[in-house]
């Protein structure tokens, strides 16, 4: 599990969780088929992490600067209804979905792995970001995970969020 830096009190007052795509929930690359077909690669670990905050009553938002239709399937796959997509100014996604569910920014977690991320992460209450973030990500963030993009980084989020709002994470779990 990674370590909280001592300024990451509040913890307990995060209700939300939004995601950057590329590089969070994948490992950055992507394949193309001789077709032109887009394949991107997810790991169920973090497929897990972000169950266990839908069951925690967290509310999720994916915010990517891509226009792929695999960020629509994800969505639907793991129940999320906010997306934002083709987004070039992630802070003011984060505002119009901190209106929309009616969650102050205070109260959202960010996480991003690049600097497009950088705006969006000043006014989240918490930002974080995985291993491999760009260094001016890594510099600013409250919390790097161990894990890197694509390979556990938002399961160790969501498990920090967890334990730091006092929720068992087999409870969660046992959770429809």
């Amino acid at each position: 599990m990674s370590e909280i830096k001592p300024e990451n009190a509040g913890l307990e007052k995060i209700r939300a969780i939004a995601l950057d795509v590329d590089g969070v929930l994948t490992d950055g690359g992507f394949w193309w088929g001789a077709d032109g077909q887009e394949l991107k690669r997810f790991c169920f670990a973090d497929i897990m992490g972000i169950s266990l905050a839908r069951r925690a009553g967290f509310e999720l938002v994916l915010i990517s600067g891509e226009m792929s239709p695999l960020v629509d399937r994800l969505a639907e796959k793991l129940l999320i209804r906010h997306v934002v997509k083709g987004c070039r100014d992630k802070a003011s996604a984060l505002r119009e979905f901190s209106a929309t569910v009616g969650i102050a920014p205070e109260a959202i977690c960010f996480m991003g792995d690049d600097i497009n991320d950088l705006a969006a992460m000043q006014i989240a209450g918490f930002s974080a970001a995985p291993a491999n973030a760009a260094r001016d990500v890594l510099a600013r963030v409250k919390f790097v995970a161990k894990s890197t993009g694509g390979n556990g980084a938002v399961r160790e989020l969501v498990e920090v969020l967890l334990a730091a709002q006092g929720l068992d994470i087999q409870e969660v779990f046992a959770k429809n």
